[in-house]
């Protein structure tokens, strides 16, 4: 490792100070501090709001903490930036909808859902996803299905498509669970090396999920 890094930070110092200079577009610095251990980046932030308790750095390590799977801590700090100016903050109530959802607090994603419903950002988001599967939890199966079907769209959308597969997956309707998988399979070869990457993830799980229908049925 002692003789590794130096190197890795020579390449890393003449590709963004160099080579880069060349071209009137610069790319981003990245913190590959962060990259290699995101234990960095928490605790940057969280020194942050130490030295200055702003929303913006409440909320910018609030993010971090979900994303890190803290999500009892990201929940605290959202709670407690909806105060005054911000007591209706879109962002946080959309971000509270994820949490909650990993939190299995369905009961209190629907209000909070409604409150964003019309927003233009709000389908297809992952708040929609944690809307939907609230309604399901909370019994509402049609009105679950009616928000999976509206996250649909070809081409595109492959998380919540793949949500939506799931769902149908627990209502036991293997069948069509397993016409989403496969369309989603389907458009892999029509995509874009870039869009391949974005959703490669899902490609994964959909791929996953029809070697487990297949098995269930055989």
């Amino acid at each position: 490792m002692l003789i590794v890094l130096p190197v890795v930070g020579c390449f890393i110092y003449i590709y963004s100070e160099i080579l880069t200079n060349r071209s009137t577009l610069r790319m981003p610095k990245v913190d590959v501090g962060a990259v290699l251990n995101p234990g960095v980046k928490l605790k940057r932030l969280e020194d942050e709001l130490r030295f200055t308790d702003t929303f913006a750095n409440k909320i910018k390590l609030a993010d971090a903490y979900l994303e890190a799977g803290f999500t009892d801590k990201a929940v605290d700090l959202y709670q407690t930036s909806l105060t005054g100016a911000f007591a209706e903050n879109e962002h946080v109530l959309a971000q509270l909808i994820v949490a909650y959802s990993e939190q299995a607090r369905y009961q209190e994603i629907i209000p909070i859902a409604k409150k964003l419903y019309k927003l233009p950002q709000f389908p297809r988001s992952k708040a929609h996803i944690g809307y939907a599967i609230a309604l399901e939890n909370t019994g509402q199966v049609d009105l679950a299905e009616a928000e999976f079907k509206a996250m649909k769209g070809r081409y595109s959308y492959f998380g919540p498509r793949y949500e939506y597969g799931m769902f149908l997956v627990r209502q036991g309707r293997d069948e069509d669970a397993y016409q989403i998988f496969t369309d989603i399979l389907n458009e892999v070869p029509q995509l874009s090396a870039m869009e391949r990457k974005a959703s490669k993830v899902w490609f994964g799980k959909a791929k996953d999920e029809l070697k487990r229908l297949s098995a269930k049925s055989a």
